[in-house]
């Protein structure tokens, strides 16, 4: 029998307080941040790949955090480390169906290389989910690259948010937004992220350029529009095969594609949607499928991700289960 093989999942587990969401007046406050790629993960992720969360969970909410990772069902406890800083709280008011503000208090602090390099020496792919923005810093990310050789997806997310001394989330252009890119095999944004990367120029041409044997695939999502990528033009979607070819230098050719969604676009709630987008995409391809069917399957999952509110019970959603509120009805 083939051993089980260990994704981790380097990220944030934030407690959230949405107002204005769906029509609703009264705010709703509940578990978000990295539970979304996770339960992604989890229910589209081939048999024989275990889940590994790395995350710090602030003292003050660390008992209720270790509870919600309890309720996915296969999720190590091994990367999990709990820090004295009080864990990260957002407000997300939404001014509408796409338009939010954010704003961040609390905070645990970022991984730094000792400390994470025992703990990704454990996974055989690597996703990661700039929830907070300081997970890790580029020196981080930078000796992740150097000395991991192992598939790498990382949603890069809000590495595109500054934040004020309120606490507020602003949009802001990358700074080396070349090398952050780099130290990935695989990126993604969402397509006002993907818009940041240049004040001036396609960032299209931008996109392509980057590309090379470090930086392989870059994918934008596009929410009612579906999603897009680009690639280099002799790019392989299985993801075993990422370093097998790192002497070349340059990706002479990219080419690009969209996927559409299938679906009427869902009402109901966003939040979330490009973690689950995420997480799916990456399973998909370690599980086997082209691109355009591992994108197809990220729509859909996105799109049942809307008819869902907050992280907890969304694995149980995803795999067509019922929540553990309806089953005590």
């Amino acid at each position: 029998m083939k051993a089980d093989r260990t994704i981790g999942v380097i990220g944030t587990l934030v407690w959230d307080r949405i107002l204005d969401r769906d029509g609703r007046s009264e705010p709703v406050e509940e578990w978000g941040g990295i539970g979304y790629a996770l339960a992604a993960l989890r229910s589209t992720l081939p048999d024989g790949w275990k889940v590994m969360p790395i995350l710090k969970l602030g003292r003050d909410l660390a008992e209720d955090g270790r509870h919600f990772l309890n309720e996915i069902p296969g999720l190590s406890n091994t990367g999990l480390v709990v820090v004295p800083e009080s864990n990260n709280r957002v407000e997300l008011r939404y001014l509408d169906r796409a338009l939010r503000v954010e704003r961040l208090t609390g905070g645990v602090p970022s991984w730094t290389w000792p400390e994470l390099a025992p703990l990704v020496e454990l996974c055989d792919a690597l996703y990661v989910n700039f929830i907070s923005g300081f997970e890790m810093t580029l020196e981080t990310a930078l000796a992740l690259r150097t000395v991991y050789k192992r598939p790498t997806y990382a949603d890069l997310h809000s590495l595109f948010l500054s934040m004020n001394q309120h606490g507020q989330r602003v949009p802001r252009s990358l700074e080396a937004w070349s090398t952050w890119l780099r130290c990935f095999d695989a990126v993604q944004m969402n397509e006002n992220e993907f818009d940041l990367l240049s004040t001036t120029g396609d960032p299209w041409q931008l996109a392509a350029s980057a590309l090379g044997p470090e930086l392989k695939l870059i994918t934008v999502t596009l929410g009612a529009r579906g999603a897009a990528y680009v690639a280099s033009d002799d790019f392989d979607p299985q993801p075993t095969t990422w370093h097998k070819h790192l002497q070349v230098t340059v990706a002479e050719r990219a080419r690009s594609g969209k996927i559409d969604l299938e679906e009427t676009p869902r009402a109901g709630d966003p939040t979330g949607c490009g973690d689950v987008w995420g997480g799916t995409v990456f399973a998909r391809l370690l599980a086997g499928d082209e691109l355009s069917e591992a994108m197809r399957i990220a729509n859909h999952n996105a799109g049942l991700n809307v008819e869902h509110r907050g992280a907890r019970g969304l694995y149980r959603h995803l795999t067509g289960r019922l929540s553990h509120v309806e089953e005590q009805v």
